[in-house]
């Protein structure tokens, strides 16, 4: 069988495209294999072959397959998963690491390539107009401890339109806002200092009834695209018969803070037990930006199929598994 091969399939997304390729393939040409840096048996539960891969180690490719069909690239260093400021772990892994990818993929004659954007190139433009297209030129900031990581991200797109053009290896970029999703893991790191992510704490708040706080104007829409979303988007560019495509991520809809505050307290909230919300207008904006994914519908035929209120019941459902069988 042809081998796809997914690169961070040990992170949060990974997993959550793991078992989604799973639940919706049905044929027996294609077999999914897993590859990412942390020790884990989730995947023996899901008979998935798993790989421990360094991708800055050019030795470490030698354990994986050959017969590759495609690759699924969401492996990368990202500032909301690195204690301190190392600037070298955005060289080594998002360019190094991503470079020895392209060479496995080249060396091994794979189809195409799917990679995992960052938003950190176009978000600024929010702020005068919401909605981002996917040919936006990049505008990003120099003066950020994000700087470096945005610039690895874009050489590695970069690259892999080398590939493209040198090689012929189909390439599809995906560009990445939030993706929300259940995970156990509730932190993260801000200007490296560990954080509670934020919509999990007013989650938190919404579960325990506590008053929750609307920050600057409650009218600033933000694209909340579920984790289930985008890979949808990506199980679609595994089989499209195209050469390569751009697409932003989302649902193209935008939710306005306070009825993002809403929808938690409402599926969330316990019987009588609701959370209070305070308006304050005296604290900072949260950021606005909607996805343009029209060539993600045009070309993969995406379709969006979790609204706001429907993420955060499903969010729920798989807050309640993960809880029943830890138990």
């Amino acid at each position: 069988m042809k081998k796809i091969v997914v690169f961070g399939a040990s992170g949060d997304t990974g997993q959550y495209f793991v078992r989604y390729f799973l639940e919706n393939y049905k044929g027996n040409e294609y077999q999914i294999v897993a590859t990412g840096t942390r020790e884990t048996d989730c995947f023996k539960k899901m008979n998935v072959s798993y790989y421990q891969v360094d991708i800055t180690k050019k030795e470490d490719f030698s354990k994986l397959p050959e017969n590759v069909y495609a690759v699924v690239d969401l492996a990368g260093a990202m500032p909301a998963r690195m204690r301190g400021y190392n600037p070298y772990k955005y060289i080594d892994v998002n360019i190094i690491g991503n470079l020895n990818i392209l060479e496995y993929c080249r060396k091994t004659g794979a189809d195409r390539i799917l990679f995992a954007q960052s938003f950190g190139d176009i978000k600024d433009y929010g702020e005068k107009n919401p909605i981002l297209t996917v040919d936006l030129p990049r505008k990003f900031s120099f003066t950020s401890d994000h700087t470096i990581y945005v610039m690895t991200k874009n050489f590695a797109v970069d690259m892999i339109e080398n590939y493209y053009q040198m090689y012929g290896l189909k390439r599809f970029i995906f560009r990445l806002p939030t993706i929300y999703l259940y995970s156990p893991i509730d932190t993260f790191y801000v200007d490296g200092e560990k954080r509670k992510i934020g919509y999990r704490l007013l989650i938190d708040h919404a579960v325990k009834g506590e008053p929750i706080e609307v920050w600057g104007n409650p009218n600033r829409k933000k694209d909340m695209v579920y984790v289930k979303d985008f890979c949808q988007m990506l199980y679609k560019a595994i089989f499209v018969n195209r050469d390569c495509g751009y697409y932003n991520v989302g649902t193209g809809v935008g939710t306005s803070l306070l009825d993002q505050i809403r929808g938690m307290v409402e599926v969330f909230g316990e019987g009588d037990k609701k959370s209070q919300i305070i308006m304050r207008p005296d604290k900072p904006n949260a950021p606005q930006y909607i996805m343009d994914i029209t060539p993600a519908i045009q070309e993969l035929g995406y379709k969006p199929k979790y609204n706001y209120l429907e993420m955060l019941r499903d969010f729920k459902r798989e807050m309640q598994y993960a809880e029943n069988v830890g138990r």
